[in-house]
């Protein structure tokens, strides 16, 4: 199978490596606007450069993993689908809902998968998880906590094109801990601060957030964020229900230290990056998607988003406003509890933007995470 990979960033390379090492990968074409790391690619892995996503389209690929900055997420899965090309695209979809829509319309009917790098739903813990969920060993839910805390902020260029700490970061929380229980959000309430480095301020960005969620059944699941966690990257999951309560992430390589007199867990070395923490994770989804695409099993971790032309789905998200950000709590709309989904909270980065309305920058082609 030959792979096309755009966008060789942090996260573009740690996919050409894993990519590299999987038997059914036998040969990656990448592009990059960055040409040392094209030359680092072509070195390692033998890796053929194209100048373009285009002409990587024209490569004769078999599928394409996109790993470039979020803005260009909605013009490069287009590309590929409107070629017909199966895509392994990096979370978010895009920066708002508009396009999010644009891409879902795009696809619906084409034949041509499409797959969102939701990574914690092939980790082994989440999926554990589900299972005991599913099986009701933990009887009904009343909380569910997600955190994740980043060992330190990405860098200025990356946050200036994240879409922000919610769409960045916390969307993995938002996925895993929908995906877990099988729920949807009815309610959402936010708020953040800037505790650390400057340039995530100047950005209209927050570097801590919190957020808590109802979901359709009652459940309340508190989500906590940081780019500021010195002791490494902390990613967990409780679930606590009426009979049981378990844990994702409580581990050795925790990093938490405990004050307790004669305890020693966790201890082993923490986690110090997500690619440490979900190494295997990362593997599992990309085999999934360049491996099971057309040999019948197991259905994969992946669920179809409602249609595109559901006019009640377009108006169900939640834009919280930038200028909340110096004055307080960011405020929420209530959703009314119907069987249609929540699929994402966005952030409004400019100021003097009313809720119901996403505004977002056009996509540009940029290496990404």
């Amino acid at each position: 199978m030959r792979i096309g990979i755009m966008g060789l960033g942090r996260i573009g390379a740690f996919h050409a490596e894993t990519l590299a090492g999987l038997d059914a990968v036998d040969s990656l074409v990448v592009t990059d606007p960055v040409a040392a790391t094209v030359a680092t690619a072509i070195e390692r892995f033998g890796a053929t450069a194209t100048d373009s996503p285009e002409a990587l389209l024209a490569a004769g690929v078999d599928g394409v993993v996109i790993a470039a900055a979020t803005d260009a997420h909605p013009h490069l899965i287009l590309a590929a689908v409107k070629a017909g090309i199966p895509v392994f695209c990096e979370k978010p979809v895009a920066r708002g809902v508009e396009e999010s829509l644009e891409v879902l319309r795009a696809v619906e009917g084409s034949g041509v998968e499409v797959q969102i790098g939701n990574n914690r739903r092939f980790d082994a813990g989440c999926v554990a998880a589900r299972r005991a969920v599913i099986s009701g060993e933990l009887g009904d839910l009343h909380t569910v906590r997600s955190t994740t805390l980043d060992p330190a902020p990405p860098p200025a260029a990356y946050v200036a094109v994240s879409g922000g700490i919610f769409r960045d970061c916390g969307v993995h929380d938002f996925d895993i801990v929908r995906w877990v229980t099988g729920r949807d959000v009815v309610e959402v309430y936010a708020t953040g601060g800037n505790r650390g480095a400057e340039y995530i301020r100047e950005a209209g960005d927050v570097d801590t957030a919190s957020t808590l969620l109802t979901l359709d059944d009652g459940t309340i699941a508190v989500i906590s964020n940081s780019r500021h966690n010195a002791r490494g990257h902390d990613v967990r999951l409780e679930l606590h229900g009426m009979k049981d309560s378990i844990a994702v992430g409580l581990e050795d390589k925790l990093p938490l230290r405990s004050v307790e007199s004669g305890v020693t867990f966790p201890a082993g070395t923490p986690h110090t990056f997500f690619m440490d923490r979900f190494a295997a994770a990362y593997r599992a989804e990309l085999t999934a998607f360049t491996g099971r695409r057309h040999i019948p099993g197991p259905p994969r971790p992946c669920r179809r988003l409602p249609s595109a032309s559901d006019e009640q789905f377009r108006g169900r998200h939640c834009v919280l406003p930038s200028e909340t950000v110096k004055a307080g709590p960011w405020h929420s709309e209530k959703l009314p509890t119907t069987s249609h989904k929540v699929e994402e909270v966005l952030i409004s980065r400019r100021p003097g933007r009313l809720p119901g309305r996403l505004h977002g920058r056009n996509g540009r082609w940029a290496t990404g995470h």
